[in-house]
């Protein structure tokens, strides 16, 4: 078993180090594509995303976009490109391919309006690399979950961008003939050199993301755990790639010389009891110890929320773009009958005692929920699949039955008026704390039924359609208050009971008289 705070201490240089790297501003330069519909212009946010200004820059200039195809089109929606596998690659693999780098998440305020340009990813934050959409019709249930970088800034370009949204496609979403969405080339010219650019303006702004005010309520039905991180925080799920790497990361507001970093690993505790397992990471912190990386300041015994936990603090240096940095971490290991929980803060050694307290206050906040599932489908945005194929069991149903198809949009806006709108009142949190229970019982059982029936999918699809209507509702209304929740949410109880029971009855009554 590894080291789940070395592993945590490495992800937190590789995030200093990119902190560090200096990026040119792109405000005068402009991307051209050129496609088998026409020409689209792009203009670049370096202020608000420079990573991934440089990043498409960079593979425009290499010639990386050339030949590929807009692979994924959804009318009323967006077009997705940059993926280089549809230059000859098979269609089944068409939304996997990347350049074998990735871009950590930069989510800003810019609205997700027609003619924006956006990174593509999976659900892990981190996960954007060549692929990229341009939002057809405004979509703003995608604004501060995907990071715009630029938008379209010719009258040419937003007509084009219509030419191919109305290209025929097929299954997947895909282009019936790829000839018709090709991008053939993409170049990157001075501002000047481009005539007709509209006046745009300042991009539409959300609300500033936040950065102060209560904690964040994060509530994780699929590892059976809630609790608060730290306003202003960034919640990420990075790709699990064993036991050891965490399952969800909160990436703090960097003040020295690296990002303050919280993560929690959830490992099933198996045949092993809670001393063999304090023993296990022992020995692979006194691994360290021998090598010099690591010094233990002080392990203990103590209780969290009356449970057995072991806590140990340490001091470790590191070297990335040739500098070194003492890190400081402290760790939390506790564990109920079927899992094992570790929470990890770490931070520059001279930061460290500024967080501390809010990783105190996230420790005290956390709880293990019961009736938790197996992980739902990925890519409900979009993103592409992420290729693995999705998972091996359980889930949730919604997601199972919306996965690949024009719904996936539909469940990302609901969990956004979930975790936005519904949780941020006491009544709406108590709502979903009793509904995950209930939902969770069976909904497994009901996403693999839908796994290894494609008619059983598409038959829940339509009967959860209707559903998906009313819920979608809620992201039309300001909800301020506790009065507002319960009103607005039993209106919509009371509508789903007409539309799936007192509607059938009447149909039924009229055709029996």
């Amino acid at each position: 078993m590894k080291a789940t705070a070395l592993a945590i201490l490495a992800a937190s240089f590789l995030l200093a180090g990119a902190g560090h790297s200096a990026f040119a501003q792109y405000d005068d330069r402009l991307a051209v594509l050129e496609t088998s519909q026409g020409q689209i212009t792009i203009e670049f946010f370096p202020g608000d995303a420079p990573n991934h200004v440089a990043n498409f820059v960079g593979l425009a200039e290499s010639g990386f976009y050339d030949s590929t195809l807009f692979h994924r089109i959804i009318p009323k929606f967006m077009i997705q490109g940059g993926d280089p596998n549809t230059v000859i690659g098979d269609p089944s693999t068409w939304g996997t391919g990347g350049p074998g780098t990735s871009v950590a998440a930069e989510f800003n305020t810019i609205k997700h309006n027609r003619g924006i340009v956006s990174m593509a990813r999976s659900l892990d934050p981190n996960s954007a690399g060549s692929q990229f959409f341009i939002v057809h019709q405004d979509s703003n249930f995608l604004d501060q979950q995907y990071t715009a970088f630029g938008r379209v800034v010719t009258q040419q370009g937003l007509e084009t961008l219509d030419k191919i949204a109305s290209v025929e496609t097929g299954p997947g979403d895909v282009p019936a003939d790829p000839e018709q969405a090709r991008l053939i080339k993409a170049s990157v010219v001075d501002r000047a050199d481009v005539p007709d650019l509209l006046q745009l303006g300042e991009p539409e702004r959300t609300a500033p993301l936040p950065d102060a005010g209560q904690n964040q309520l994060h509530e994780n039905p699929d590892l059976g755990v809630v609790f608060s991180a730290p306003p202003g925080w960034l919640l990420q799920q990075p790709e699990k790639i064993d036991e050891a790497s965490p399952d969800i990361v909160a990436l703090g507001p960097q003040t020295g010389l690296i990002p303050p970093v919280i993560a929690l690993t959830v490992s099933d505790i198996g045949e092993r009891t809670f001393d063999e397992i304090i023993q296990e990471k022992n020995r692979d912190l006194e691994g360290a110890v021998s090598t010099g990386r690591l010094e233990i300041v002080s392990r203990e015994e103590s209780l969290v929320h009356g449970k057995e936990a072991f806590t140990t603090v340490a001091v470790g240096k590191f070297q990335t773009n040739d500098e070194s940095y003492d890190v400081k971490f402290k760790e939390i290991v506790f564990y109920d009958s079927e899992r094992f929980y570790v929470l990890v803060y770490s931070n520059s050694i001279g930061d460290f005692d500024a967080q501390l307290p809010s990783f105190e206050e996230t420790v005290e906040s956390f709880e293990i929920l019961d009736g938790t599932a197996e992980p739902p489908p990925k890519d409900l945005g979009p993103g592409g699949t992420d290729g693995n194929g999705g998972d091996d069991g359980g889930g949730c149903l919604i997601a199972t039955a919306a996965y690949g198809s024009e719904m996936a949009p539909q469940v990302q806006l609901l969990r956004e008026i979930r975790d936005g709108k519904v949780m941020d009142t006491a009544s709406g949190a108590a709502f979903m704390a009793g509904f995950n229970q209930l939902y969770y019982s069976f909904s497994p059982a009901v996403a693999d039924l839908e796994r290894q029936s494609p008619a059983f999918k598409e038959a829940v699809r339509l009967a959860i359609t209707p559903m998906l209507a009313s819920l979608s509702l809620l992201s039309h209304v300001e909800i301020d208050s506790e009065q507002d929740i319960l009103g607005y949410g039993l209106a919509i109880i009371m509508l789903n009971v007409g539309m799936y029971l007192a509607a059938p009855a009447l149909i039924i009554h009229r055709i029996r008289r």
